[in-house]
């Protein structure tokens, strides 16, 4: 269940490595830009990584210990590095700075973390942080299909809306140190070897437990829902059309089409589904499309099925769009999808 990283790194660098959180697990240590950005987006994604101040001397490293759904990463350079990127990721980030501090801004978030307020990267494009020299973090991830589905389960219907999360975490809310207890007993166990790790059942459990948690205690865009504040009944026509367009996705339909199927006026329709599922009738057609292609990706076989031929017989006539969509749903290539 646990993966150790190889102990390929040379030298102790400017850190005592014996004192960084997960010791037993490195990855790497290297002063060498290239290998350190090469290494970490191999692991996370693709990334660009440069160093603030010209001459500085980068000190590298990363403790990683991944288990199924999530993943525990000690990671520091040394230096002021800026770190940018612009491709979806897969998982969801949760980065806490053990010593020094980190300025990290997504769309039009910006915050500074500390070791009181972490940040929580959402898999979107466009992320850009700046480490400060001789900062060190504990970067949890949670796999972002598992952690959507998971959120599905707590809603009680499937989750047709990328989840994003709030950018600041405040590590001192209550609600926020039961998660951390969470992530400090998984570290616990993998430093000491406890026997939780060797228990698959148990360990399923304290996964999900640390998503539940991470869910409840750290806004997002389905705070509201989670909480209950928009658990009303949607009313016959939203049941209708959504009965409508899960059996009708792969063919054509607009707005119009569905609302005059369900015997109401398209405005009417666009507002019965704002209401209840925060979404557009075309926002809901496309996701339903999207899983439905995925589905089939899942279980195809690249001889025979080609990733054209399932886009188009799900409605997608613009790959570009399509392609894009789907990355940004899912954290993947409709290719990789396939070829996995």
């Amino acid at each position: 269940m646990v993966a150790a990283g190889s102990r390929d790194a040379e030298g102790v660098g400017e850190v005592a490595a014996q004192l960084l959180p997960l010791a037993e697990y490195e990855r790497f240590r290297t002063h060498e830009i290239d290998e350190a950005c090469a290494k970490v987006g191999s692991v996370f994604s693709p990334h660009r990584l440069r160093l603030v101040e010209h001459g500085a001397r980068l000190d590298a490293y990363m403790n990683a210990v991944t288990f199924d759904r999530i993943g525990l990463y000690c990671i520091g350079y040394g230096a002021e590095v800026l770190i940018t990127s612009d491709t979806s990721d897969s998982c969801f980030f949760v980065e806490i700075p053990l010593v020094g501090i980190a300025e990290v801004s997504r769309d039009r978030e910006h915050i500074v973390a500390t070791p009181q307020r972490a940040s929580v990267l959402s898999p979107e494009v466009g992320k850009y942080m700046r480490w400060a020299a001789g900062t060190c973090q504990l970067v949890t991830t949670l796999d972002r299909s598992e952690l959507e589905a998971h959120l599905g389960r707590m809603l009680g219907r499937q989750v047709h809306r990328p989840l994003v999360f709030s950018l600041g975490m405040d590590l001192l809310r209550p609600s926020v140190r039961s998660w951390l207890s969470i992530v400090d007993l998984l570290r616990g166990e993998a430093e000491r070897g406890g026997g939780l790790l060797a228990q698959p059942l148990a360990f399923k459990q304290l996964e999900e437990l640390l998503m539940t948690q991470l869910l409840l205690a750290q806004p997002s865009n389905y705070t509201p829902a989670l909480l209950g504040e928009q658990l009303r009944v949607a009313p016959p026509t939203v049941k209708r059309a959504l009965d409508l367009i899960e059996a009708h996705a792969a063919e054509p339909l607009t707005t119009a089409d569905i609302a005059e199927a369900v015997g109401v006026g398209a405005r009417a329709l666009q507002e019965g589904f704002r209401r209840h599922l925060s979404a557009t009738p075309m926002t809901y057609l496309r996701d339903v499309r999207l899983d439905r292609v995925r589905a089939e990706l899942t279980v195809g076989a690249p001889r025979t099925s080609t990733v054209t031929d399932i886009a188009f017989h799900w409605g997608f006539v613009h790959l570009g769009r399509f392609s894009l969509a789907y990355r940004q749903r899912f954290g993947e290539t409709p290719s990789e999808t396939l070829y996995r």
